[in-house]
């Protein structure tokens, strides 16, 4: 595993590398080796678990490394879904840690008033958090599914947490990503973190498209905080004319045109080279295409991120 992740990431180059599951901590002490490599090359590493074990001894004082706890709602409600990973184990386990707890917003929460603070009241007075993150559960098209927040529960959802952020600071949820709830990104090619981002299956060489949840999300239902903050950015205007988006949307063009115009100008000097029955070497300037075999990350529940 080790040797496989460095592999990825030395082709790849990435700023941020998020390892998800299942949970990455079932490969414990691969992780204990893995991480220190990554920080040295400069990578921020997210690391994405339920905490039914206890993590490294130095994990809290490492610089660029944010871990994240996934807490499915208040103790009754989490306690039955994520069992063994339970809210006594949690408690135990982030003891001398400073973790982020992410919980994903269902419709079974919003049909209970204050629930979403309730939670907050929970965790946030808690010395090892040191912030707290909602998402939304994100369905496929066609699912039915109780979990699935109807307009108005999510319309009362974003409310609450445009509220909410006043009132505990750990929210790290900033006004203008709340918002984006309301009009998330139309599909997967509007979607600036779906574009800025490979999502690689466990194997370390299966890509999985066209986003993080694979399938055939339902963009319209979209919860993913991730796409909701680089909206956020892609909808601020500079100097207030031109916005983030626009200038984004113009760079993916060029860049899409030229690597056509390399692919084609490859292929053509391929072709050229083996029509020459003379020729024992490649012209000068010219190199031999290799294939190049794409990778990505670890794939996520379903409707979670």
């Amino acid at each position: 595993m080790v040797d496989g992740v460095l592999e990825v990431v030395d082709r790849l180059k990435p700023l941020h590398l998020s390892i998800v599951g299942g949970d990455p901590l079932v490969r414990f002490r691969e992780l204990e080796l893995l991480i220190p490599l990554l920080l040295a090359r400069g990578i921020h590493v997210q690391i994405v678990t339920s905490a039914f074990r206890t993590m490294g001894p130095t994990w809290a004082n490492l610089q660029r490394l944010n871990v994240v706890v996934s807490i499915d709602g208040l103790q009754p409600e989490h306690d039955l879904r994520r069992a063994p990973a339970t809210y006594d184990r949690i408690l135990k386990n982030i003891v001398g840690q400073r973790v982020t707890v992410h919980c994903t917003i269902t419709a079974q929460m919003m049909k209970r008033t204050g629930y979403l603070a309730e939670f907050l009241e929970f965790w946030t007075p808690r010395p090892e958090i040191k912030k707290v993150w909602f998402s939304m559960f994100t369905p496929q098209v066609g699912d039915q599914m109780p979990e699935i927040l109807s307009p108005g529960e999510r319309a009362r959802a974003i409310a609450d947490m445009m509220q909410l952020r006043k009132q505990f600071p750990k929210l790290d949820m900033p006004a203008v990503v709340i918002q984006q709830f309301a009009s998330p990104p139309r599909s997967p090619q509007d979607c600036v973190f779906a574009l800025t981002t490979q999502t690689l299956s466990a194997d370390l060489e299966t890509r999985i498209t066209p986003c993080q949840f694979g399938g055939n999300p339902d963009c319209a239902s979209c919860g993913c905080l991730a796409s909701m903050g680089l909206a956020s950015i892609a909808d601020h205007k500079l100097a207030g004319i031109l916005s983030v988006g626009t200038i984004f949307n113009a760079s993916i063009k060029i860049g899409q045109a030229r690597a056509k115009s390399r692919a084609k100008s490859k292929a053509n000097s391929r072709a050229a080279i083996g029509t020459n029955s003379s020729a024992q070497h490649p012209p000068l300037g010219t190199l031999p295409m290799l294939p190049v075999k794409e990778d990505s990350c670890a794939p996520r529940e379903q409707g979670r991120n």
